[in-house]
């Protein structure tokens, strides 16, 4: 039988050649050079499915992704490239103006250039950014470097303005402006700064503003406030800060490659917050504020103090003064750290408010309220008399009268009106067979005046003070309570401690005959459209945080005592005023090797009281003879002003 020899004849048997079949008719053909003859390469059935699946499954994925991309995505596309065409720009909105009692501005807004980048606009390049941070540099007088952190910092596809510097000098502003066009991502703008228009005098009254921080936005964003926005800090800024604050405008820009102003295309208007008008008299304020820096600057021993004056009839405060103080418009303009830090490393804390926060023993000026607690528990009345030698010895311990070989016999008008320290030992304490008050029903009764309570002053800050408990001395001083302690806490020493803010508070009780007011700063709110309300519709009842504590009687016996101060005990320096007032000094101790704290707290006219002013020098001696002063030039000045 004959073979043909040529291998690529395919034969029409069952056998096969590697890789082929002779099931042509679901194959391809493939001809061969040599012989012209073809062979067909062949798939099974199984294969081919899998190919074909393959197939299909993958254009199936190519237009799906086709429809996300075009359908889902391309509206976030499309907002990506308007976006790099269209903006939205904030325009800040002004702050309400705060006004004294008598309508006179305390703040201004003026008109600030602050400089910001937008870092989606800046060169992608670092060299060119560079570039930008050398000329930026120096025209606002920063560090190169510094400017080049802020911008290798900031987020890349960033379109929000990001702060480089603000309250930018006239000479600054026209130099930016005539190279802005031509820096990419930057621009200048101008904004609203806050001015405090008496400097430093009322800072720990108003506070000051200053730029949000990451920690205030991410608290604030309920509040619609913007990155780059201003909020208050401090004092009656921070405190009134929803009804200060405005509402930002907006507007849509249209803008080009390098993220400049072709056109505006919508606007919407800010709205400036609303204005305050405060209890404050400015010139009360200023008049005070130096009176008091006079007395500390001729103390040999005093750096500090503390003036406050209220309305005793309605607890309006007329003015806070807390020396040293500080230059709110350091704060507003954006502090330098090296001035930021010299006010914190100052020992005197000038950014400390000793009005409301500082919590010192009263002293002599606590007598008054221990007196009228022994009035009330019925210990004492007028008539009652201790006398009084020089001091009390009690076992190994002396408690000693401030004048050596004492008063002789007082009653609780003479004890008051020369602090006569016997007198008080045994209406707190007791002595021998009479029963004094204790340390009990001494805080018990002091707390109904809010001691160790926040009168709710509306200034942020306020300490509440402290009072002494025999529990507390067993827990903290690991020691029993002794009546010893007692004898100190009647009259204003050992470990009670309250703000002056207290003692003004309750010398107003006394003052007006009965009421314990809340002290207060806002007497009138003005809108934008100059529409004014009152915080509350009934100042003189809604402010009343206490009535009936104690009868007239003996209120009056108090008053009377305050009174017989002046006429015949420890401030007759006062005499001289052309119209008559009421007070009492006190001189607490501070301990060994330092100068005792100098108060007085006093009102007038005594029978129709109009003004109670509480002095403090911390660390300035005796009372009688360095507070007095202070009040007794103000007192005087007032009456002859108004």
């Amino acid at each position: 039988m004959k073979t043909n020899s040529n291998p690529f004849i395919i034969r029409e048997s069952i056998a096969k050649i590697k890789g082929f079949s002779r099931l042509r008719q679901i194959g391809s053909d493939f001809w061969l050079a040599a012989s012209q003859e073809k062979i067909t390469l062949t798939l099974t059935r199984e294969k081919f499915r899998v190919i074909f699946f393959v197939m299909i499954f993958s254009l199936v994925i190519i237009m799906a992704r086709a429809f996300y991309l075009q359908a889902i995505k391309g509206g976030n596309y499309n907002q990506i490239a308007e976006g790099n065409r269209i903006r939205l720009s904030s325009i800040k909105a002004e702050r309400g103006i705060i006004y004294d009692r008598y309508h006179t501005p305390l703040v201004a807004n003026l008109p600030n250039v602050s400089l910001y980048f937008i870092p989606s606009d800046l060169p992608s390049d670092d060299q060119p950014k560079r570039n930008l941070s050398q000329v930026l540099a120096a025209i606002i007088d920063k560090n190169p470097d510094e400017l080049w952190q802020t911008f290798s910092q900031a987020k890349a596809h960033s379109y929000e303005p990001v702060l480089i510097a603000g309250n930018l000098s006239h000479e600054q502003a026209i130099r930016l402006k005539s190279i802005e066009d031509n820096l990419a991502g930057i621009y200048t703008t101008i904004e609203p700064r806050r001015d405090y228009l008496e400097g430093g005098g009322l800072s720990h009254i108003l506070g000051y503003v200053g730029k949000i921080s990451p920690a205030e936005f991410a608290q604030s964003v309920a509040q619609n406030y913007e990155i780059n926005d201003t909020l208050g800090k401090d004092g009656v800024e921070l405190f009134y800060e929803p009804i200060l604050k405005g509402k930002n405008g907006v507007q849509e820009i249209e803008v080009d490659a390098l993220g400049k102003t072709k056109k505006i295309l919508n606007r919407t208007d800010p709205q400036i917050g609303a204005s305050l008008v405060l209890t404050i008299d400015a010139e009360l304020q200023k008049k005070l504020s130096q009176s008091l820096a006079a007395a500390i600057k001729n103390s040999a021993t005093s750096q500090t103090g503390v003036a406050i004056a209220l309305d005793p009839q309605s607890g309006e405060i007329l003015s806070i003064v807390s020396l040293p103080d500080f230059d709110n418009n350091f704060f507003s303009a954006g502090i330098a750290e090296d001035a930021y830090q010299n006010y914190l490393t100052d020992q005197r804390k000038p950014l400390f408010n000793r009005a409301i926060a500082g919590t010192y023993p009263p002293g002599s000026t606590f007598k008054p309220l221990v007196a009228l607690a022994a009035l009330e528990q019925g210990i004492i009345n007028e008539q009652k008399t201790f006398l009084s030698t020089g001091g009390l010895q009690l076992d190994k311990w002396f408690f000693p009268d401030w004048k050596y070989g004492g008063h002789g016999r007082v009653n609780v008008i003479s004890a008051i009106a020369n602090s006569v320290n016997t007198f008080f030992y045994y209406i707190g304490g007791g002595y021998n067979d009479f029963t004094g008050l204790g340390v009990q029903k001494i805080t018990d009764f002091a707390r109904k005046f809010y001691l160790s309570k926040t009168l709710g002053i509306d200034l942020p800050g306020e300490a509440s003070g402290f009072l002494p408990s025999k529990s507390w001395k067993e827990e903290t001083k690991r020691e029993s309570w002794y009546i010893g302690d007692t004898y100190h806490l009647a009259i204003g020493q050992g470990d009670i401690l309250v703000t002056p803010l207290q003692i003004a508070s309750y010398t107003a009780f006394f003052a007006n005959g009965g009421t314990l007011y809340q002290p207060h700063l806002l007497k009138e709110i003005i809108n934008a459209n100059g529409l004014k309300s009152e915080p509350n519709s009934d100042a003189s009842q809604d402010y009343i945080l206490a009535k009936n504590l104690a009868s007239a009687e003996n209120i009056d016996i108090i008053r009377r005592a305050l009174r017989a101060t002046i006429t015949s005990g420890s401030a007759k320096a006062l005499q001289s005023l052309p119209i008559a007032v009421a007070g009492k000094t006190g001189t607490a101790q501070v301990g060994a090797g330092k100068e005792s704290h100098a108060w007085f707290t006093g009102f007038a006219p005594y029978d129709s009281p109009r003004i109670v002013i509480t002095i403090l020098l911390e660390n300035g001696g005796e009372g009688s003879t360095v507070a007095i002063p202070v009040f007794k030039d103000v007192i005087a000045w007032y009456f002859n002003e108004n």
